[in-house]
């Protein structure tokens, strides 16, 4: 894994201080010791200096971060399967057409004279289409010809 590369600049450095007696470190002020470890934990995949996700390799010979100045050699990558894929959502438009039309056929029959066919019978819906502090406003759809009216409340 390219984590434990040598290069310094993957790095960051934890300074303490202990002593080894019979095999048992005693932390204590006398001695230093200086270890190397990644400031962030995670797989190849991640920065190890801010942790963000690293793009996938491309042309040129280093990879970028994208949120600071962290850059690794593509070579570190070596060894490494990527996979990817595209997966579309299928398409329902129709079904969903369809079902808009006939809810405009769904609804109370009232008593109103259709102007167009002049037949007696229409279905309403009522819309919110002006400010709130207005009223409504009425659809009214013909149930023969369907021709729609519309009156503001």
């Amino acid at each position: 894994m390219y984590r434990q590369s040598k290069i310094s600049q993957y790095k960051c450095f934890i300074r303490f201080h202990f002593t080894v007696i019979n095999g048992i470190k005693m932390y204590n002020n006398n001695t230093s010791h200086e270890t190397e470890m990644s400031c962030f934990g995670g797989g190849p995949n991640f920065c190890p200096e801010c942790g963000n996700v690293l793009p996938l390799p491309g042309i040129p010979d280093v990879v970028c971060c994208p949120g600071c100045s962290f850059r690794i050699p593509v070579s570190e990558f070596s060894g490494q399967e990527i996979y990817s894929a595209v997966v579309f959502n299928p398409v329902e438009q129709t079904a969903v057409s369809q079902d808009e039309e006939d809810s405009e056929m769904k609804g109370a029959v009232i008593d109103r004279r259709c102007s167009r066919c002049n037949k007696e019978g229409m279905i309403y819906h009522t819309r919110q289409m002006r400010s709130a502090d207005e009223g409504q406003t009425v659809f009214f759809t013909c149930t023969h010809c369907r021709y729609q009216e519309k009156e503001d409340s």
